[in-house]
């Protein structure tokens, strides 16, 4: 990094200074966009009278400036960091850099959505080698002087020098291993002082200067790493994984130091006012005594608990809080009650004990996991503290799917080689690797993989998202992988003690029993269980909490939910989850069949039309039978089922041994099977002879399949007293020619039907908008289609021009650089695709008020497409079986938010 020592002119005054503590609070929490989370709150804290060390802020507007200026600070700022340390002094009765009783900070980041762990800290800022020994006199406490020193050091060359972090970390390790002794705290004054002296040679070897006396120095320098950091290569990943926007910048919170290495009466620790795992009303977190904060949350040390219970449920020796500190405690239970009823949201809290007196750090919303997140928002609804719509509004619709996936099989056999904390729920199989790198690689190649760390860092982000599962052999309940396993909704052991990792020889041993990379290892988030090999898994419970906030959503959301199925498992399982129909039932999976494919292969082998009708007469019995079981499960509901799509090679063989396979089973030689699949290959089938071209070429296809949907549907209807409501969907439409030619086969085959079964059945035939030119032409359209279903998978394809089979390749860096906000595969995109839909539904309403709307591609799913979809008044969204909980959610959501 440049040590940022310029300054430059700036052309009007802007504040970007905001002071809190003794008694003044400059901001509050409905300033979170200027001053990020923890600036806010901790004016917020200050200004609700609870114990916070004063200090103030530098605005996320600043960051903008910060690297339009390129790394400097202009006179403006540092007049008024000059006013903001002012405040500090005046209230600490302290002087920055002064040798008798010094004043010393912290300097923290604070951007508005939390990030944990992925930007820079520095503590103990302000000590040299005249204030280190103000300091030891004014504390009475040389050993806590030197300690703080020595911290801020390592801190120091590692945040703002960018120095190698290992070499400090092994002086430290050779400092204690000389005395004999294993932890820190055993290191007294004389040796902490002698490590002080190695540090700062160690910093004059790396850096070729010496390590910087000038307290004003120091602050700058700490000022422009943590603005540095927003662009840090992990801040960006957990950015983009967060759909967190680059310009939201992050702030700069300067505050007095309070100390918790001041011996046996101080202490530091995290806290959650309830459990983020399961969302129990307890008291949930970790400290230590005689520590600074980042012990805790790096990990560094096995932390303490909070609770007595949570002690003895853990079966943990050490005495907790409430034990060891019960006044301090009982002051800190108090506050954390004032806080949730404050913020009426779960809190996650960092906190101080400095000799006796407790201080606040930190509060923000915490992270947690889905099951944690429903549990916490029906209670709070329940408890009176939130609305049912506030508790709707609480839980994130896509952290449900880690709830709708399977848990391991209690009664499955399991080998447990080790035992951590269970750190972030679920359960995981995949093969052990050892570095973030190899978890991301393996995992794009489509590989489960579990990321097996000694202890993981925020560098590691790209690979703890990659994998499966996470384990570390040390960090407690609140470490850096815990907290982001749990945000992420990937299952976390940590802690693991047992387990040695040598991550060199990629190799984790653990009680005489070796696992390389490459084997097979299951993680149970739940129970903090290691097992060798992979364990079977259950299908997920959806009740309790989970049942009473999707009653809650189905009250207020306006949109229809279908699912996309084409099995009567995925019917039975949409069901299940309260899908309300079929949005798009795909009739070439059936196609693909084994006991089917050789009569599709004869229809499209045949010459004519007479040797098609007599493969197709073959396929009827079984296309019949298909629709007749999705038709059960979704009886008295509409199924939207598609008629044949993808064009007629991808039912032939492409290896040469399975041509003679094939042309033995359809009676015919090779060569002219051969043949035939030429004369169908396609240069470019996405665009080719497909959807409705194959209907128009061959409308015989398209009668079988309307035929099997009518029998089907009455021999439901018959059978179980309620019919169900077929939607025949033509597909790739561009004109209305088209879409009124296969609309004649669809009647005409359920007028034969209805005549010869005596009796008729509610029915529409419609298209899937999935061509530009269609979206145009949908007023037109609309005269004969009575239903539109939007395929936005190919309408974005067709309509940006880009393949999605071949967008990997390049769309990661088209986000990253802002073309695109998001993957427009995975959200729609509203300014081109989005005004497309809005265009054609508008067009189509014109011509018919009462056509039935909605979408079918993937982005069914999608929170945020959801929410357009709302916006623009589609009737339903149809998503898969999985996401239709997801989809349920995020509509009742989006319906709120449009009141």
């Amino acid at each position: 990094m440049i040590f940022p020592s310029g300054t430059s002119e700036e052309p009007a005054m802007t504040q970007y200074v905001y002071r809190f503590g003794g008694g003044v609070s400059d901001g509050g929490s409905g300033d979170r966009n200027l001053l990020g989370g923890k600036g806010a709150n901790l004016a917020e804290m200050a200004s609700i009278g609870l114990p916070v060390p004063p200090g103030f802020t530098i605005s996320t507007d600043f960051c903008a400036v910060y690297y339009d200026e390129g790394g400097n600070f202009p006179q403006g700022l540092r007049d008024e960091v000059a006013t903001g340390i002012a405040h500090i002094e005046g209230v600490t009765g302290k002087t920055f850099g002064n040798a008798a009783d010094p004043l010393l900070v912290s300097v923290r980041s604070g951007a508005r959505a939390s990030m944990p762990g992925m930007m820079d800290t520095v503590l103990n800022l302000g000590l040299n080698d005249e204030t280190v020994e103000g300091l030891a006199a004014t504390s009475g406490d040389a050993r806590f002087a030197w300690d703080s020193y020595r911290r801020f050091i390592q801190m120091y060359a590692d945040v703002v020098l960018e120095l190698d972090h290992g070499a400090f970390e092994e002086a430290l390790e050779i400092a204690k291993e000389d005395q004999g002794f294993t932890l820190d705290t055993e290191l007294s004054a004389d040796d902490l002082r002698a490590l002080v002296a190695e540090y700062k040679a160690l910093v004059e070897k790396q850096w070729n200067k010496p390590f910087p006396q000038d307290v004003h120095d120091q602050l700058w320098g700490a000022v422009g790493a943590v603005f540095g950091s927003w662009q840090s290569e992990r801040a960006k990943v957990y950015r983009r994984l967060n759909d967190i926007p680059a310009a939201w910048g992050t702030a700069v919170n300067i505050q007095a130091m309070v100390f918790g290495n001041m011996g046996e009466t101080s202490a530091t620790g995290v806290a959650f006012t309830r459990d983020p795992s399961k969302g129990d009303r307890a008291y949930y977190g970790e400290f230590l005594i005689n520590a600074q904060g980042e012990d805790v949350v790096a990990g560094i040390r096995t932390p303490q608990y909070l609770t007595k219970t949570a002690r003895e449920e853990a079966g943990a020796k050490p005495a907790s809080m409430e034990e060891a500190m019960p006044e301090v405690y009982a002051e800190l239970a108090s506050v954390f009650d004032t806080l949730e009823t404050h913020y009426r949201d779960m809190q996650d809290i960092e906190f101080t004990v400095e000799r006796t007196k407790l201080w606040m750090l930190q509060t923000r919303s915490g992270k947690r996991t889905a099951k944690a997140a429903l549990k916490i928002a029906v209670d709070m609804a329940n408890e009176g503290l939130i609305t049912h719509e506030e508790a709707i509004l609480r839980v994130e619709p896509m952290a449900l799917d880690q709830l709708l996936h399977p848990t391991l099989d209690p009664n499955a056999h399991r080998d447990v080689i080790a035992k951590g904390l269970p750190a972030s729920p679920g359960a995981a199989s995949g093969a052990a690797v050892f570095d973030a790198d190899t978890a991301e690689r393996w995992a794009a190649d489509g590989k489960a993989v579990i990321l097996i760390r000694t202890e993981t860092s925020p560098e590691d982000i790209h690979g703890m998202h990659a994998a499966k599962g996470i384990l570390t052999a040390r960090g407690g309940m609140t470490s850096h992988a815990a907290v982001v396993a749990r945000g992420m909704g990937r299952p976390c052991v940590s802690g693991a003690g047992g387990i040695s990792i040598s991550a060199k020889d990629k190799v984790m041993r653990v009680a005489g029993r070796e696992i390389r990379e490459g084997d097979t290892l299951t993680l149970d988030g739940t129970t903090g269980e290691v097992m060798a090999g992979s364990v079977a898994t259950v299908q997920p419970e959806l009740a309790g909490d989970f049942g009473t906030l999707m009653v809650w959503a189905d009250e207020v959301r306006r949109l229809k939910v279908r699912a996309n199925a084409e099995t009567p498992l995925d019917c039975r399982t949409a069901r299940e989850f309260g899908a309300e129909g079929v949005g798009l039932c795909r009739t070439e999976h059936m196609f693909f069949d084994a006991a089917r494919i050789t009569a599709v292969r004869q229809m499209i082998l045949a010459t004519d039309e007479k040797g098609r009708r007599v493969a197709l007469d073959k396929l009827l019995p079984a296309q019949r039978s298909d629709f007749a079981e999705i038709f059960e499960v979704m009886a008295g509901l509409p199924v939207t089922v598609r008629l044949l799509d993808p064009p007629l090679h991808e039912f032939l063989p492409h290896e040469e041994n399975e041509f003679e396979e094939v042309a033995q089973a359809a009676g015919i030689d090779i060569d002219t099977l051969k043949r035939r699949a030429a004369e169908l290959h396609e240069f470019n089938p996405m665009l080719g002879h497909r959807g409705c071209r194959l209907g128009v070429t061959y409308p015989e296809i398209y009668e079988m399949q309307a035929r099997a949907i009518f029998e089907a549907a009455i021999d439901v209807a018959e059978k179980s007293g309620t019919a169900p409501i077929p939607e025949v969907m033509i597909p790739l439409v561009a004109t209305k020619r088209e879409l009124d030619l296969m609309k004649a086969v669809v009647d005409k085959a359920a007028k034969a039907v209805f005549e010869e079964r005596g009796r008729t059945i509610e029915y529409l035939v419609g298209t899937m908008i999935e061509l530009p030119r269609a979206a145009l032409k949908a007023g037109e359209i609309a005269e004969s289609g009575e239903f539109f279903s939007f395929g936005t998978n190919d309408l974005t394809q067709t309509t940006l021009g880009v393949s999605r089979d071949d967008a990997a390749r390049f769309l990661g860096a088209y986000v990253e650089q802002g073309i695109y906000a998001k993957d427009p595969f995975v959200s729609i995109d509203v300014e081109g695709v989005g005004e497309l839909i809005e265009l054609a539904a508008e067009r189509g309403r014109k011509t018919r008020p009462d056509i039935k709307l909605g979408i079918c591609g993937e982005h069914g799913g999608d929170p945020a497409s959801i929410a357009f979809c709302e916006k623009i008044g589609l009737d339903y969204v149809s998503a898969s079986p999985y996401r239709v909980p997801i989809a349920r959610l995020a509509a009742a959501q989006a319906a709120l938010r449009a009141r």
